[in-house]
C-alpha cells in the first residue's frame, strides 16, 4: 500500500509537469530543442510500468496515473508532429 502511494507521488509531479511543456510547445509552433526520441523513451517507460502492472497482477489505482502521463506524452508527440508540419512550411516559404 505505502510503495502504491509513493509510485502514484512520483506520477503525480510527472503528470504535474506535461502540461507545462505541452503548453510551450505548443506556442513556440516549433520542434526547435524538442526530441522525439527523448519522448519516445519516456514513452516505452510508461508502457514498461503498465506491463509491470498487469504481469505481476497488482492492478490498482495507479494504472490509472500511469495511463494519465501516457496520454501527456502522447499528446506531445502530437504537437511535436505538429511543430515537425509547421517547421516544414517555414523552410518551403524561406
Amino acid at each position: 500500500m505505502i510503495p502504491d502511494i509513493f509510485e502514484a507521488a512520483m506520477l503525480v509531479c510527472f503528470a504535474a509537469s506535461w502540461p507545462f511543456n505541452l503548453i510551450k510547445a505548443y506556442r513556440a509552433r516549433t520542434n526547435v530543442g524538442t526530441s522525439l526520441l527523448f519522448m519516445s523513451i519516456i514513452i516505452m517507460g510508461y508502457l514498461c510500468g503498465i506491463a509491470d502492472k498487469v504481469v505481476s497482477d497488482d492492478i490498482t489505482y495507479v494504472i490509472a496515473f500511469y495511463i494519465i502521463d501516457l496520454a501527456l506524452v502522447t499528446a506531445g508527440v502530437l504537437i511535436y508532429l505538429r511543430n515537425r508540419a509547421l517547421d516544414k512550411k517555414a523552410r518551403t516559404k524561406a
